[in-house]
Formats: structure tokens, sequence, C-alpha cells
């Protein structure tokens, strides 16, 4: 990191809201999500679903991790068609230094990071943020014709971690009990609604914002501690609980002949301990039976998730961690192969296929546009993502996702996901399959039908052109903009005055308060550079622009216009800089929102 200060400064409810009416004033997006890509729900089949008995009108979102975080993100994903959100976890430990680049989504998906990146007390105001403003979207004129009547009921749920007294502590418990009721923290928000929002200032905003929540038992949570730590959540805090289960459920045998004898991925190199530390699969099915009585005797709801990800061995040595954390095509492997296993040890318990169960799986591995029928017409619901949302297009690859779940459904004549699952579960009967789940784990390993998950066809690199890349001018393929999780990435139209002066067609900033330097739009930028060191950094704080090196510049605002300020070194970079800033286009953020320069 460059930073002095923590990697994510969060942008405050005003500045958000006001980039939010510029940007579509001047560019026809939602935080640089085009109109083509926002998703108008209830054209087609019905895709509702529930979450632990609360209604969701898409079966889709973002999973706990990068896209879960800030409040732009989870406005963004809104935006596209998700209306599940699983909250990145929260613990204790919130001042971690987490080593850059974290991300790699090269080919199939690795990272580093595995808890959130903000004070927990900045988690909450951002939680709650994204909150207020997809209510206010939903009736801002321009965004609520975008999203169509009735764009549908959604979700926000916390995910929390990985010991009982840390989520019991002050910290925790006041993040818990803040997003269960959010009242105070809505009611000191609403005076910071810009113009020309300022009419949804008093606006009714449900107080709950989420009153469930997944436990994640990653890094060799103890049964007994996922035992204990469960009941809490239900009988204490009155939360319906969802417990995410790990791939090494399956067994390291298991799970090397998957990944390197099935699939092909013989440089993944597990590690052995993980499987001795982590929840076995006996002691697992005991502890769902246990949980899911325990539940059921408080009258409240308790199901599982597949899965987290699977620990293997920085073989890459691209991110400066001995270990990372493998996602992607082969995590579906695993999970869905996991889910056979769990069927078979439970039946009639889960709540997939033609089981009968009641206990619901929600899923988050590998999803894509070409599995997601395949998932959901399993009963596997909700379905979170990740991996696939880090590749160019970003939140944009969300709402052909649902397209292509629309379109699969129109092909068999599917009106709702109920009939998907039956029409799913009837056809893998018909074709001499003991379940849907049995034929997906077919498909998923026979070389021809799911060439996809196979690691020759993962192999393939991002193009790259031997070029370095300049602070000015670059290919404008817009990879960086639409691989951040961020949106810390944004772009201006070169103007005709500066075009005899700079090369390239568009101009990319980075905002700097935004940026962790993950690494991802250096991953994919097809140039040798990293965007978001080579591209002007913009601060609109003071002690950022002071605790930040490189080429980064100061935005505030003085006498009604819009004043910058270079690092020294860079000053002669002032003048184009301003003119692309107060062009037509210009800065998303609306200078009003800029703090001022004045004492």
């Amino acid at each position: 990191m460059t930073d002095m200060l923590p990697p994510l400064t969060p942008m405050p409810l005003d500045i958000l809201l006001g980039r939010v009416a510029n940007e579509w004033e001047s560019r026809q997006r939602i935080f640089d999500l085009m109109k083509a890509r926002v998703f108008r729900n209830g054209d087609g089949p019905d895709l509702s679903t529930e979450f632990l008995g609360r209604p969701i009108a898409t079966p889709l979102g973002p999973a706990a991790g990068p896209h879960s975080q800030l409040a732009e993100n989870i406005v963004l994903g809104y935006m596209a068609g998700a209306r599940i959100f699983e909250l990145k976890t929260v613990q204790i430990l919130d001042e971690l230094e987490i080593a850059r680049p974290c991300i790699d989504a090269q080919t199939i998906g690795y990272n580093i990071e595995w808890s959130q990146e903000l004070l927990v007390p900045q988690s909450l105001e951002e939680y709650v943020k994204a909150w207020m403003m997809i209510d206010i979207l939903k009736k801002w004129e321009p965004t609520a014709e975008l999203l169509g009547p009735v764009p549908g009921p959604h979700v926000f749920d916390m995910s929390v971690g990985y010991d009982l007294d840390g989520i019991r502590s002050k910290k925790v418990t006041g993040f818990i009990n803040g997003l269960k009721d959010a009242s105070r923290h809505i009611d000191a928000l609403r005076p910071s609604i810009p113009e020309p929002f300022a009419k949804y200032r008093d606006m009714a905003f449900s107080n709950t914002i989420s009153d469930t929540v997944t436990l994640s038992t990653f890094h060799g949570c103890p049964p007994d501690e996922i035992e204990r730590i469960t009941k809490y959540l239900l009988n204490e805090c009155e939360l319906d609980v969802i417990v995410k289960l790990n791939p090494t459920l399956l067994g390291e045998n298991k799970v090397r002949e998957i990944l390197h004898d099935q699939l092909g991925y013989t440089d993944l190199r597990l590690i052995p301990q993980s499987f001795v530390d982590d929840l076995q699969f006996d002691r697992a099915v005991e502890l769902i039976s246990e949980l899911r009585g325990f539940a059921e005797g408080l009258g409240r709801k308790f199901g599982i998730k597949l899965t987290n990800t699977m620990i293997v061995e920085n073989h890459k040595q691209w991110m400066p961690e001995e270990q990372m954390y493998m996602s992607g095509p082969p995590l579906h492997a695993l999970a869905i192969s996991l889910l056979g296993e769990l069927t078979k040890a439970m039946p009639k318990v889960l709540a997939v296929g033609n089981e009968g169960g009641d206990t619901q799986v929600s899923f988050s591995a590998g999803i894509t546009k070409m599995n997601i029928a395949d998932s959901v017409g399993l009963g596997l619901s909700p379905t979170t993502l990740c991996t696939d949302l880090l590749k160019p297009g970003g939140y944009g690859r969300i709402a052909p996702m649902l397209k292509q779940l629309v379109k699969d459904m129109d092909t068999v004549g599917a009106a709702s996901l109920p009939d998907l699952i039956a029409q799913r579960s009837a056809a893998a009967t018909e074709a001499g399959h003991e379940s849907s789940i049995t034929a997906h784990i077919a498909d998923i390993f026979d070389p021809t039908v799911g060439e996809y998950y196979q690691a020759e066809f993962q192999a393939k690199l991002p193009k790259a052109i031997d070029n370095e890349l300049q602070m000015w001018g670059c290919v404008a393929c817009n990879f960086c903009v639409t691989v951040c999780p961020n949106d810390a990435v944004t772009r201006i139209a070169t103007i005709d005055s500066l075009k005899d002066e700079i090369d390239g067609r568009q101009q990319y900033f980075i905002l700097s308060e935004l940026c962790n330097e993950c690494g991802n739009c250096m991953t994919f930028c097809p140039e040798l550079g990293d965007p978001a060191i080579v591209k002007p950094r913009l601060v609109t704080t003071q002690e950022k622009f002071d605790n930040t090196d490189g080429q980064v510049f100061l935005l505030e605002r003085s006498d009604g216009d819009l004043s910058v300020t270079a690092k020294p070194g860079f000053e002669e970079h002032v003048g184009r800089l301003s003119a692309l800033l107060k062009s037509d286009q210009g800065l998303p953020i609306r200078l009003d929102t800029i703090p001022s320069d004045a004492p």
C-alpha cells in the first residue's frame, strides 16, 4: 500500500447521492453502471424466492466479500438485479493488515482477504447508508423508471465470525443490534441527504435492516464453537441463522481426487492441516441435526450455506502470503459434490431437488451465467457470487445472468422457480439419475459437457500488450472501471482542447478514498502497469492527501469552483486535470458535496 491510512475511506452519504445525481445527468449511468445493465424485474417468469422466510425478488446477489462492503457496492448490485446481500463478514478484529495485492481473478479466482477492511462502526454505517439509498432510488424518478414498478423485496443478511467471545463483545453486539434497529443511525443520516433527494429526508425507512445472519466457519472454527455461536445467535440475539460450511468437509482425499484427477488442477497444493482443523463430515451431520431442532424449539429458522472458499498453498506467489483462498469453477465442483454427500447422509432434510426437506441451502461457489439455472434449479436459494463479478463487466454481469435464467426457464416452460426445480428433478429422473443433484454432478465431471470446469479451459489468461501504461492515454478498454469492486475507477472523455496534448479518447482516474489497491485492475489491464498507481489519484480530504504518496490530487470547493492541488512534482498536470474535471462529462462527484477549502 502507498497509503499510511486505512485502505478505504467511506464517502459520506451526501457525496454518494450527489454522485448519483451528477453521474445520471452527465453520463446516464449510476456508479458507472449503464442503463442497459439495470435489471427490470417482472418481465417474464417469476424469479422470486425467500431467504429464511423473507421474500426476495430474485435469487441472486453478492457474497460476503469486496462487493458487499461499501454502500456504493451494494447499491450497484441492487441496480443490476441483486436482491440478496450477504454483507461482508464482521469480526472483533477490525484493524487487520491485509497484504496487497489481495485479489487474483486472472483465471479461476484467488484472494487473501477474509474479513472486513473497515472498523466495525464504519461497516454498520455503510450498510445503513446503502439501505437508505436503495429505498430512495426506488422512488427517485430516473431510477424508479429504470427499475420498473415492481423492483421487489430485498434482504440484507449480516455475516459474522469467527469466535463466540468476539461476537459477544460490545463492538460486534453493537453492530448486530444496530442492524436490527437502525432508527438512531437513520435519523442521524437524514439531514445529509442532498438535493435533488431532499424530499426523501422524511421518508419512512424501515428501521430493521437485517435480522438474519450467516455464520462464517472459516479458519478452523471448532465444531463445539460453531454450535455455541449458532445457539447464541438464535437464542440471545433472536436472529435466524445460516451456517456456512467449508469444502474441506469432503476430506483431503476426495478434494484431491476432484481437483487433481477429475478436473486437472494439479497446480493447486492442498494444506493437509486445514482438513484436520476444520469441522469433520460426520460431526457436521450431527451438528446440522442438533441446530435444526434447537432453532425449531425457539420458533426460529436455520439453514446451511455451501461454501466458504478453499485454502490452498500460494503457488503463484503473485499475492504476498503463504496461503490463498481458491474460488470459481473448481469451488463450484467441490460445493456441489459436498451437497451430494450431505443429501445422502441426511435424506429428506435439505430443501433441495426432490429431497422434500425443510432446511434451506443457500449457495456461493462459482456461480456464473452458464450455471445459474443449473444451481437455482437444484433448489439452492439464494445464490451469491463474487469471482464472476471480478471479471470484466463487473456488476454489469448480474443482469445478463438473470436474463439467462429467464431464458432457460422460458425454454422449459417454467413460470416460477418452484416450477424450474420440479422440471429439473423430473428431467433428471427420466434420464436415469437419482436426482437433479446427481445429474448436475455428472455434467460437471463429464469432460465434454462440463468442459468449463476443467483446468485446461480455465487456463486462458487475459489479453496483454507489450506497452507501458501511462498517466494520460491508454487503450481505453474500460476494464479497470468494471473490474473494480469498489467503483473506485472513473473515466472522462478527452476534451477537444486537449486532444493534441494527451493521447486516448478516454482518460481514467482513481477515486483514492475508495481504492484499496486490491490489484484487480492491474490483473485485467492489458498494458504493463497498475492503474491504481499510474493513473491520477483523486482525494477529497486533506488527511488523505497528506498521507498518500504518488501522483495524488486534492479536490476542494473554492469560491463555487473546483480547486485542484497536486503533490510536489506533479504540479504540471493540474491544468489538464482541472480542464477534464470541469468538462461537461467531468468529475462524477457533484461539486457542492465536495468539502470547501475555507477555514
